[in-house]
């Protein structure tokens, strides 16, 4: 037994039936496709959500919601990851390329700080937005929380 005399199992590969080929090969005429309506003709396509004519489920739900085209969104870092980073690096002064640099989130984010945990050294952090308990908590310990 190699690779050389390998073979499909006897009954497994079947040819392929070759449609409208004549009336002397069984399939010939409509094709097996049965007469007239769209879905006898070349080029059919349905429709994507089509039901046969009834309703589709698209159309009977309602619509609901809105887009906000103004909305922020915004990548939340906490006051236990601020402390955290702070322990590991050393650092008191914390900017949005820290932030990148360090891996927290990418340079296009808009960074808000958020008031989870507690922090137990005093840093100066910059970011677009804070909560009113991560200045609280920040502050406390005499760093500065900027917005930018």
């Amino acid at each position: 037994m190699d690779l050389s005399n390998l073979k499909p199992a006897k009954g497994s590969v079947k040819n392929k039936t070759r449609l409208g080929r004549g009336q002397g090969s069984g399939k010939g005429g409509t094709a097996t496709r049965g007469t007239k309506g769209a879905k006898s003709r070349s080029g059919y396509h349905q429709k994507i959500g089509f039901e046969g004519g009834q309703m589709p489920l698209a159309r009977l739900l309602p619509k609901f919601g809105f887009k906000n085209i103004n909305r922020k969104e915004y990548a939340g870092i906490n006051i236990d990851t601020i402390n955290e980073l702070a322990e590991r690096t050393n650092v008191t002064e914390m900017d949005p390329e820290f932030f990148v640099k360090n891996g927290i989130c990418s340079k296009h984010d808009m960074i808000k700080i958020l008031g989870r945990g507690e922090i137990k050294t005093k840093v100066n952090v910059k970011a677009h937005a804070f909560s009113a308990s991560a200045v609280k908590a920040i502050e406390s310990l005499g760093g500065t929380a900027t917005k930018i």
